[in-house]
Protein backbone atom coordinates (compact mmCIF):
# COMPACT_ATOMS: atom_id res chain seq x y z
CA UNK A 1 0.00 0.00 0.00
CA UNK A 2 1.20 3.44 -1.11
CA UNK A 3 1.93 6.08 1.55
CA UNK A 4 2.77 9.45 2.12
CA UNK A 5 4.90 10.97 4.74
CA UNK A 6 3.20 14.02 6.54
CA UNK A 7 5.32 16.64 5.23
CA UNK A 8 5.12 19.93 3.77
CA UNK A 9 5.54 18.35 0.78
CA UNK A 10 2.96 15.92 0.95
CA UNK A 11 0.58 18.55 1.92
CA UNK A 12 1.15 20.50 -0.92
CA UNK A 13 0.63 17.85 -3.10
CA UNK A 14 -2.58 17.30 -1.81
CA UNK A 15 -3.05 21.02 -1.65
CA UNK A 16 -2.24 22.14 -5.63
CA UNK A 17 -4.43 18.53 -6.80
CA UNK A 18 -7.30 20.69 -5.12
CA UNK A 19 -6.76 23.88 -6.76
CA UNK A 20 -5.81 23.10 -10.02
CA UNK A 21 -9.34 20.85 -9.54
CA UNK A 22 -11.52 24.07 -8.28
CA UNK A 23 -9.64 26.31 -10.77
CA UNK A 24 -11.10 23.70 -13.74
CA UNK A 25 -15.08 23.94 -12.03
CA UNK A 26 -14.89 27.99 -12.10
CA UNK A 27 -16.80 27.57 -15.86
CA UNK A 28 -19.08 25.09 -15.19
CA UNK A 29 -22.97 26.05 -15.48
CA UNK A 30 -26.15 23.88 -14.34
CA UNK A 31 -26.26 22.07 -17.57
CA UNK A 32 -22.52 21.32 -17.03
CA UNK A 33 -22.84 19.08 -14.08
CA UNK A 34 -25.93 17.68 -14.78
CA UNK A 35 -24.19 16.32 -18.01
CA UNK A 36 -22.84 13.07 -17.98
CA UNK A 37 -18.82 12.01 -16.79
CA UNK A 38 -16.54 9.77 -17.90
CA UNK A 39 -17.50 6.72 -15.59
CA UNK A 40 -21.16 5.31 -16.63
CA UNK A 41 -23.99 6.28 -14.97
CA UNK A 42 -22.33 9.19 -13.23
CA UNK A 43 -22.65 12.79 -14.46
CA UNK A 44 -20.06 15.87 -13.29
CA UNK A 45 -22.39 16.40 -10.09
CA UNK A 46 -21.86 12.78 -8.96
CA UNK A 47 -18.36 12.93 -9.38
CA UNK A 48 -18.34 16.47 -7.73
CA UNK A 49 -20.71 15.38 -4.69
CA UNK A 50 -18.47 12.36 -4.16
CA UNK A 51 -15.32 14.72 -3.91
CA UNK A 52 -17.32 16.86 -1.34
CA UNK A 53 -18.49 14.02 0.74
CA UNK A 54 -14.98 12.13 0.58
CA UNK A 55 -13.59 15.13 2.46
CA UNK A 56 -15.48 14.64 6.00
CA UNK A 57 -15.72 10.91 5.41
CA UNK A 58 -11.93 11.02 5.48
CA UNK A 59 -11.73 13.17 8.33
CA UNK A 60 -13.61 10.87 9.87
CA UNK A 61 -10.45 8.04 9.71
CA UNK A 62 -8.32 11.23 10.96
CA UNK A 63 -10.48 11.42 13.60
CA UNK A 64 -10.57 7.48 14.70
CA UNK A 65 -6.27 8.17 14.47
CA UNK A 66 -6.61 11.08 16.91
CA UNK A 67 -8.76 9.76 19.37
CA UNK A 68 -8.35 5.92 19.34
CA UNK A 69 -12.07 6.00 18.86
CA UNK A 70 -12.92 4.04 16.25
CA UNK A 71 -15.05 5.66 13.56
CA UNK A 72 -16.20 4.58 9.82
CA UNK A 73 -15.16 6.15 6.62
CA UNK A 74 -19.18 5.70 6.26
CA UNK A 75 -21.19 3.08 8.04
CA UNK A 76 -22.08 0.96 5.14
CA UNK A 77 -21.96 1.56 0.81
CA UNK A 78 -25.56 2.32 0.65
CA UNK A 79 -25.33 5.10 2.88
CA UNK A 80 -22.05 6.38 1.18
CA UNK A 81 -24.32 6.26 -2.45
CA UNK A 82 -27.13 8.14 -0.89
CA UNK A 83 -25.02 10.70 0.03
CA UNK A 84 -23.37 11.19 -3.78
CA UNK A 85 -27.05 10.73 -5.09
CA UNK A 86 -28.20 13.45 -2.35
CA UNK A 87 -25.64 16.26 -3.78
CA UNK A 88 -25.73 15.13 -7.47
CA UNK A 89 -28.92 17.37 -8.18
CA UNK A 90 -27.88 20.32 -6.98
CA UNK A 91 -26.75 23.48 -8.81
CA UNK A 92 -22.98 24.39 -9.96
CA UNK A 93 -22.55 27.15 -7.70
CA UNK A 94 -23.39 25.01 -4.74
CA UNK A 95 -21.50 21.42 -6.10
CA UNK A 96 -18.21 23.94 -6.79
CA UNK A 97 -19.02 25.68 -3.15
CA UNK A 98 -19.37 22.41 -1.19
CA UNK A 99 -16.05 21.07 -3.08
CA UNK A 100 -13.89 24.31 -2.42
CA UNK A 101 -15.29 24.61 1.38
CA UNK A 102 -14.39 20.81 2.24
CA UNK A 103 -11.16 20.68 0.26
CA UNK A 104 -10.34 23.32 2.39
CA UNK A 105 -11.04 21.80 5.69
CA UNK A 106 -9.94 18.53 5.14
CA UNK A 107 -6.49 20.77 4.24
CA UNK A 108 -6.39 21.94 7.80
CA UNK A 109 -7.38 18.84 9.16
CA UNK A 110 -4.65 16.71 7.74
CA UNK A 111 -2.00 19.77 8.53
CA UNK A 112 -3.18 20.08 12.29
CA UNK A 113 -3.10 16.50 12.93
CA UNK A 114 -1.06 15.55 16.03
CA UNK A 115 2.33 13.66 15.34
CA UNK A 116 1.38 10.71 17.50
CA UNK A 117 -1.75 10.06 15.47
CA UNK A 118 -0.08 9.20 11.95
CA UNK A 119 1.47 5.87 14.06
CA UNK A 120 -1.63 5.06 15.01
CA UNK A 121 -4.23 2.06 12.60
CA UNK A 122 -7.56 3.08 10.79
CA UNK A 123 -9.42 0.99 8.36
CA UNK A 124 -10.51 2.70 5.50
CA UNK A 125 -13.66 2.01 3.71
CA UNK A 126 -11.50 -0.65 1.33
CA UNK A 127 -10.97 -2.80 4.07
CA UNK A 128 -7.23 -2.73 4.47
CA UNK A 129 -5.55 -1.57 7.92
CA UNK A 130 -3.27 1.21 7.66
CA UNK A 131 -1.94 4.83 8.99
CA UNK A 132 -3.72 8.28 7.95
CA UNK A 133 -0.09 8.20 5.84
CA UNK A 134 -2.19 6.06 3.15
CA UNK A 135 -5.26 8.59 3.72
CA UNK A 136 -2.91 11.14 2.08
CA UNK A 137 -2.44 9.42 -1.10
CA UNK A 138 -6.08 8.27 -1.01
CA UNK A 139 -7.13 11.72 -1.10
CA UNK A 140 -4.84 12.61 -3.94
CA UNK A 141 -5.88 9.83 -6.07
CA UNK A 142 -9.17 10.70 -5.71
CA UNK A 143 -8.67 14.54 -7.33
CA UNK A 144 -6.53 13.64 -9.77
CA UNK A 145 -8.54 10.86 -10.99
CA UNK A 146 -12.04 12.37 -10.59
CA UNK A 147 -10.99 15.45 -12.00
CA UNK A 148 -10.06 13.74 -15.08
CA UNK A 149 -13.64 11.78 -15.03
CA UNK A 150 -14.92 15.22 -15.44
CA UNK A 151 -13.85 15.50 -19.00
CA UNK A 152 -13.25 19.54 -18.35
CA UNK A 153 -10.46 19.83 -19.86
CA UNK A 154 -7.78 17.76 -17.68
CA UNK A 155 -6.36 14.47 -18.83
CA UNK A 156 -3.93 11.98 -17.64
CA UNK A 157 -0.77 13.66 -19.56
CA UNK A 158 -1.68 17.49 -17.31
CA UNK A 159 -1.06 15.52 -13.82
CA UNK A 160 2.01 16.40 -12.90
CA UNK A 161 5.03 14.16 -12.64
CA UNK A 162 4.91 14.16 -8.74
CA UNK A 163 1.49 13.22 -8.30
CA UNK A 164 0.92 10.78 -11.23
CA UNK A 165 3.89 8.70 -10.25
CA UNK A 166 2.46 8.53 -6.30
CA UNK A 167 -0.98 7.40 -7.68
CA UNK A 168 0.93 5.50 -10.45
CA UNK A 169 2.48 2.92 -7.57
CA UNK A 170 -0.43 3.43 -5.46
CA UNK A 171 -2.62 1.42 -8.29
CA UNK A 172 0.49 -0.59 -9.14
CA UNK A 173 0.67 -1.86 -5.43
CA UNK A 174 -2.79 -3.01 -5.70
CA UNK A 175 -2.35 -5.19 -8.96
CA UNK A 176 1.07 -6.61 -7.08
CA UNK A 177 -1.83 -7.80 -4.55
CA UNK A 178 -5.07 -8.85 -6.56
CA UNK A 179 -6.13 -11.91 -7.89
CA UNK A 180 -6.34 -13.12 -11.43
CA UNK A 181 -3.68 -10.52 -12.82
CA UNK A 182 -1.91 -12.57 -15.94
CA UNK A 183 1.49 -12.23 -16.68
CA UNK A 184 3.36 -9.39 -17.89
CA UNK A 185 6.21 -6.69 -17.46
CA UNK A 186 5.18 -3.00 -17.70
CA UNK A 187 7.79 -0.46 -18.79
CA UNK A 188 7.36 3.05 -19.10
CA UNK A 189 8.18 4.92 -22.23
CA UNK A 190 12.11 5.28 -21.30
CA UNK A 191 12.65 1.06 -20.92
CA UNK A 192 12.53 1.40 -16.68
CA UNK A 193 10.94 -1.24 -15.32
CA UNK A 194 7.61 -0.36 -13.49
CA UNK A 195 6.20 -3.67 -12.44
CA UNK A 196 6.79 -7.45 -13.20
CA UNK A 197 3.59 -9.63 -12.81
CA UNK A 198 4.72 -13.48 -12.42
CA UNK A 199 7.76 -14.94 -15.22
CA UNK A 200 6.92 -14.50 -18.75
CA UNK A 201 4.24 -12.98 -20.61
CA UNK A 202 4.33 -9.99 -22.63
CA UNK A 203 6.46 -6.58 -21.84
CA UNK A 204 4.01 -3.71 -21.93
CA UNK A 205 5.18 -0.13 -22.47
CA UNK A 206 4.44 3.44 -22.70
CA UNK A 207 4.48 6.98 -21.34
CA UNK A 208 3.53 6.56 -17.60
CA UNK A 209 0.13 8.88 -17.92
CA UNK A 210 -0.76 6.09 -20.48
CA UNK A 211 0.60 3.54 -18.34
CA UNK A 212 -1.94 4.75 -15.02
CA UNK A 213 -4.90 5.34 -17.56
CA UNK A 214 -5.07 2.06 -18.63
CA UNK A 215 -4.42 0.37 -15.13
CA UNK A 216 -6.65 2.85 -13.76
CA UNK A 217 -9.69 1.69 -16.28
CA UNK A 218 -9.73 4.95 -17.93
CA UNK A 219 -8.53 3.47 -21.48
CA UNK A 220 -8.23 0.77 -23.62
CA UNK A 221 -3.87 0.61 -23.38
CA UNK A 222 -4.61 1.85 -27.18
CA UNK A 223 -2.00 3.80 -26.40
CA UNK A 224 0.53 1.53 -24.93
CA UNK A 225 3.18 -0.86 -26.93
CA UNK A 226 3.19 -4.85 -26.45
CA UNK A 227 5.15 -7.77 -27.48
CA UNK A 228 1.88 -10.04 -27.69
CA UNK A 229 -1.35 -9.68 -26.46
CA UNK A 230 -2.56 -6.88 -24.39
CA UNK A 231 -3.12 -8.28 -20.91
CA UNK A 232 -7.08 -8.23 -19.32
CA UNK A 233 -6.58 -6.62 -15.98
CA UNK A 234 -9.65 -7.57 -13.43
CA UNK A 235 -11.12 -4.20 -12.23
CA UNK A 236 -9.73 -2.27 -9.90
CA UNK A 237 -11.19 -1.24 -7.05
Amino acid sequence: MKELDPTTASFGELDAAASRLLAGLGPLRDADVAAPSLLPGWTRGHVLSHLARQAPALERLLKWAGTGVETPQYIDRQARDAEIEAGARQPAEALVADVRRTSAHFQRAVEELPAPAWDATIRPFTGELCTPRRILVIRLRELELHHVDLAIGYGFHDIPATARDIVLDDVLGYYAEADGVPRFTLRDGRGAELARFGTGGPVVSGERADILAWLAGRASGDALETTGRLPELPPWI
